[in-house]
């Protein structure tokens, strides 16, 4: 099945339909006239006890190949492990709340997000995470594994996803003050009729 979309700076283009049904996918392209490029800063960062560095490199499916023009769209809890919101927002941002960002890849495939680890929901038990969106130039936007921690003490095997992009579990390194998770993603890996 093809698509039509138009959004931001994106122009209309026929894409494939892949992954299934994703709610809130749409957002990716809530990035407006927002210059992307391959780093972004997300809100709260420098106030943040924990900062961290998550950065990789998006490959084409065979693993090998640098992938540009991807966009990658990340949202998270707060260190509350609630989406905080101003109370003007719209759209997705209603539910993502602000603490979300978009990074857009060069010919080296490379992105950078500057955040802060994220809190479990409140009175629970749920693995903290970092919710992750990827478009590619050819395809709507689907989702791939959230970045999960290892040294979380809620994260347990049951935890295990389908590894959408490959494996969204993460350890953390300190290196010059900040936690350094790097994490590679594979376009199209277990995602649904790719």
């Amino acid at each position: 099945m093809t698509v039509q979309i138009s959004c931001g700076q994106e122009n209309s283009l026929k894409q494939r339909d892949v992954g299934g049904p994703c709610e809130g996918c749409e957002a990716l392209l809530e990035y407006e006239d927002k210059h992307l490029n391959s780093v972004d800063t997300l809100p709260l960062f420098e106030q943040s006890s924990e900062q961290i560095k998550l950065t990789g490199t998006i490959y084409q499916p065979d693993g090998k190949t640098p992938a540009s023009d991807v966009i990658m769209y990340i949202y998270q809890t707060n260190e509350a492990g609630i989406y905080p919101k101003k109370g003007n927002e719209t759209n997705w941002a209603s539910r993502h709340g602000y603490i979300r960002g978009w990074i857009k890849t060069d010919k080296s495939g490379k992105y950078t997000f500057y955040t802060f680890r994220p809190a479990s929901y409140p009175n629970t038990t749920v693995a903290q995470h970092i919710h992750v969106t990827v478009k590619e130039p050819d395809t709507n936007a689907y989702y791939i594994d959230e970045y999960q921690f290892e040294d979380d003490p809620n994260y347990s095997a049951r935890n295990k996803t389908a590894q959408r992009g490959g494996n969204g579990l993460v350890a953390l390194k300190k290196q010059e003050g900040l936690l350094i998770a790097e994490r590679d993603i594979i376009l199209g890996k277990n995602i649904p009729n790719y």
